[in-house]
């Protein structure tokens, strides 16, 4: 069994906001990265103990976050997708995809540091259902008929990797503190909202996910799940938060049958949001 593993920063035992921790020159970056990379260690564990193959590590925070000189030496590791979407999935031959050190998506309550690719984001849905980072990829995945078989981070990225995805297995190392869903925000009110959290010691953190890990490669030998229903034509909807001088605007984008194409599709006709009736109308979740 080959696993793709998707990783990110926000979803981290201990990464606590964006001010501090999530980019070169920010006083605990250094210290965020090599959370994550024991995070992704302890999965790395889990998955070979369970009986997977081998192990590919993809970076996918925006400057980068995995420490590759602290990395388990039995992966190989990715940073970067060549093609774009779906991220070299269609191209590795893969069993299974899992994330580690994943967040919620935009608009999600109780959740810490949550967004969907920028604080810029309101709400991304296909065919009417609202969906972040995690869901854009398991989409594409189970397209592709790879199941997503495990997602570790916060509690809220838990609670929308099940309702998403049949029989995923789930760690969670963290709780957002702050509810509601801040669709009053600016994207830059947004960045700086939602830092509240009650986190995991990192030491337990590693160990549930080292041991929900090896628990889902162990029922992927023995069970089907992990794939998303889907069904084609594929629409895509994207709103966006005002900013500095921006109103809210949106992009309606469209694919008869290929979700991975669709994601791959620019925003190329952002529209502003004429009033909060169009906005209610155009938000599912």
């Amino acid at each position: 069994m080959r696993i793709y593993l998707m990783t990110d920063l926000e979803g981290v035992a201990g990464v606590q906001n964006f001010q501090e921790w999530t980019g070169p020159g920010k006083p605990y970056y250094p210290l965020a990265r090599q959370l994550l990379t024991r995070e992704v260690n302890a999965a790395v564990q889990g998955f070979f103990a369970g009986g997977a193959t081998s192990v590919l590590v993809a970076d996918g925070h925006g400057p980068s976050a995995v420490d590759i000189l602290d990395l388990d030496t039995r992966v190989e590791f990715q940073r970067g997708w060549g093609r774009g979407w779906p991220l070299g999935l269609e191209e590795g031959d893969f069993d299974a995809l899992a994330f580690v050190g994943q967040h919620a998506k935009s608009r999600t309550p109780f959740s810490n540091m949550t967004h969907t690719q920028s604080c810029e984001y309101l709400e991304l849905s296909i065919n009417g259902t609202a969906i972040g980072e995690f869901g854009q990829l398991a989409m594409c995945a189970s397209q592709l008929g790879v199941p997503t078989i495990f997602a570790a981070g916060e509690l809220a990225l838990a609670r929308e990797a099940e309702a998403l995805v049949p029989g995923i297995e789930t760690v969670s190392v963290k709780r957002g503190l702050k509810p509601d869903r801040g669709d009053e925000c600016t994207a830059e009110e947004y960045a700086l909202r939602n830092g509240s959290a009650i986190h995991f010691h990192p030491l337990r953190a590693r160990e549930l996910i080292r041991t929900g890990a090896e628990r889902a490669v162990q029922r992927a030998g023995t069970e089907e799940f992990g794939l998303i229903p889907l069904q084609p034509p594929f629409r895509r909807i994207t709103l966006l938060r005002a900013g500095e001088e921006k109103p809210r605007r949106y992009d309606i984008a469209e694919h008869p049958d290929d979700i991975c194409a669709l994601m791959a599709t620019p925003l190329a006709s952002l529209q502003p949001v004429e009033e909060d009736a169009q906005l209610r109308e155009l938000l599912v979740d």
